[in-house]
């Protein structure tokens, strides 16, 4: 921490070599003093700034959302553990762990609302708090952990439409669409006993409703099942669905940038309104930075049109030159000159999107949907 707050004075004040301004103490001290909701307002005003100005990338008119949770370690203290609880490993240690979720605007690579909660809270409660920037005109991919006859109530009253993909066993309907070899099929859906309390609890409506099932192969041959309330099939076609269901692993490269590229778990501090702090302000450094390269990327398609593949701004590279000039961002009376300069060197380091490359995953469920195919 001592070694970022010299660099942090270096570059404020111009010098040659590191200065020492501050020591870590008395940053602690004064941190304690900051609530993160501060970076919280910030990320606001950069959603508001690019929905207003720059994010009008859509599928089939649809705005195109993802909803995608994960978990965090944390500084293992009692306050910490308190809060937002632990795990005990196999070798008896006890892990500090926090729950994160984030919602995404997938074409144009924003993080619109993160949360971090503690690891008791599930994804589906932390998707239904994501659901308040979800409206018309939304389609929201989910991951196979999602569907619940609730959540859909509450998607379809946003006026919002779903994506997901189902596992077996979870409905009898969806389990004998996979037996029966089909391709796609329009289902009548059922709530359980539990869910219709569940829509009571929440005040919603628990009638069976109408949702579309359709039987995805992937390239390399395994098959996954698709839940979906786009209904009607001459509009959206059964062949649009497996490229709209791939896209949803741009929410998976988005955490990748925020745990490796930023270091999401590297804690400045041990405190939980530290940990709150550091969470959203990286959050918002991946959002500054994802409309910075928004524009570069813009100049990047009009120069390289004519090559084989499309290119596009190196990420990690971008965020990597964010760390210090940000610091100048913030304390520059006119930042325009040094932005422009920022997007330059955006663009001195671009790469060619090759589409198709895969890398094969083994879940245990892939070897299920390999043993029910054999059977029929």
């Amino acid at each position: 921490m001592q070694d970022e707050l010299d660099g942090f004075f270096k570059i404020l004040k111009n010098e040659q070599i590191c200065v020492r301004e501050v020591s870590k103490s008395a940053l602690c001290k004064a941190i304690k003093k900051l609530k993160h909701s501060t970076f919280e307002e910030l990320n606001k005003e950069v959603s508001t700034y690019g929905y207003d100005n720059i994010f009008h990338k859509t599928w089939n008119g649809f705005r195109l959302l993802a909803i995608d949770g994960s978990t965090v370690r944390l500084p293992k203290t009692d306050e910490i553990i308190e809060h937002f609880g632990a795990w005990h490993t196999a070798k008896g240690d006890i892990c500090a762990i926090g729950r994160v979720s984030f919602l995404e605007y997938i074409l144009n690579d924003f993080v619109v609302d993160a949360l971090i909660k503690p690891k008791k809270i599930g994804e589906c409660i932390m998707a239904n708090q994501h659901l308040t920037h979800v409206g018309v005109n939304d389609l929201v991919l989910f991951d196979r952990g999602y569907p619940a006859f609730w959540l859909f109530q509450q998607v379809r009253l946003k006026g919002a439409e779903f994506c997901m993909r189902i596992n077996n066993g979870v409905w009898k309907v969806v389990d004998q669409f996979f037996l029966s070899g089909l391709n796609e099929r329009v289902v009548r859906l059922k709530p359980s006993l539990s869910s219709i309390n569940k829509c009571k609890k929440m005040g919603l409506p628990f009638r069976p409703i109408r949702i579309r099932l359709l039987r995805i192969t992937l390239d390399n041959g395994q098959t996954e099942v698709l839940i979906i309330s786009l209904l009607d099939r001459r509009k959206y076609l059964y062949e649009l669905f497996k490229d709209l269901y791939a896209l949803r692993w741009n929410i998976e490269e988005k955490y990748k940038a925020a745990k490796s590229r930023i270091q999401l778990e590297n804690w400045s501090g041990k405190s939980v309104e530290s940990i709150y702090q550091d969470f959203y302000a990286k959050i918002f450094i991946l959002n500054l930075t994802s409309i910075l390269t928004y524009y570069a990327n813009e100049q990047v398609a009009g120069s390289y049109s004519d090559r084989k593949h499309t290119y596009q701004i190196n990420m990690t590279q971008a965020l990597s030159k964010m760390k210090d000039i940000i610091v100048l961002l913030f304390t520059r009376h006119n930042p325009l000159i040094l932005l422009k300069k920022l997007i330059t060197l955006f663009l001195n380091t671009i790469e060619p999107v090759r589409k198709g490359r895969s890398y094969r995953r083994k879940h245990q469920m892939q070897q299920v949907y390999s043993i029910i195919d054999s059977v029929r």
